[in-house]
């Protein structure tokens, strides 16, 4: 096992029915379950609940520890450019906001919970969209920015899969897994599934009007607010927390 595996843990849940049978493969330090049909043989694993991989910086969690707000960012459209189906890392392009604004919010846990449908659909290989993950985790690192989790659902919407934002499956899973405050947290992302999500789970939801946000606006139907970017998007989050809230590590 690298050095990589051994510093990164990986985090599986088997616990939430699903009508999709899955079954997992391994990418970098990433696990992926995916939907019979997508490839691979039928055994165990292909029961497996929950669609999503997640690259994890593991929190030193006590058992006595106050649950933290977070924030959960959707990906393309929100901290990187839309560009369609991902599948290769040098299409990544980060908005010039994204890393103020990450830094700036650095106090919460933060997270990226991104539905990917290309994988379902057969546009983009599952192997591609764990590297494309990888690679925005680990920008997001050199500049100071740790994301705990990557949540990535790899379905399309007639799958009826139980990890398809707006569900809040991820949500709950990070609540369980990294003691979170959702009603305290944060939802940010350009489509209204998001707002949608941040509002299943009593959370507060931020329309971005970057990536689709523009487009799909007139499609909300849950309260949120609307601004311009991320960086509107953190001055927005840190100007409604109060002083000494937020935990630290």
């Amino acid at each position: 096992m690298s050095d990589n595996l051994k510093r990164n843990e990986i985090v599986t849940n088997d616990e939430v029915p699903s009508n999709q049978p899955f079954h997992r493969i391994a990418a970098r330090v990433q696990i992926l379950l995916k939907p019979k049909g997508l490839g691979g043989a039928a055994n165990g694993d292909q029961e497996r609940s929950a669609a999503w991989f997640g690259r994890f910086n593991p929190m030193e969690i006590g058992n006595h520890r106050m649950k933290r707000p977070a924030i959960f960012l959707d990906r393309d459209g929100t901290i990187i450019e839309d560009v369609g189906f991902l599948r290769d890392v040098a299409e990544v392009d980060f908005y010039p906001q994204t890393y103020p604004a990450l830094r700036r919010l650095s106090d919460f846990a933060l997270f990226i919970v991104t539905n990917q449908t290309g994988i379902a659909k057969g546009h983009v290989r599952a192997e591609e969209v764990c590297a494309v993950n990888d690679y925005v985790v680990r920008r997001l690192a050199e500049a100071g920015i740790r994301i705990r989790a990557v949540y990535c659902c790899p379905h399309q919407r007639t799958d009826e899969c139980e990890c398809m934002k707006p569900k809040p499956y991820f949500l709950k899973s990070a609540e369980r897994d990294h003691e979170i405050d959702l009603r305290g947290s944060f939802v940010v992302g350009d489509h209204p599934s998001d707002v949608e999500l941040a509002h299943a789970v009593g959370a507060k939801g931020i329309y971005v009007l970057t990536g689709h946000g523009a487009k799909h606006r007139a499609e909300l139907q849950v309260p949120g607010t609307v601004v311009a970017d991320i960086g509107a998007a953190a001055d927005l989050i840190l100007g409604s927390t109060p002083s000494g809230f937020l935990n630290r590590d």
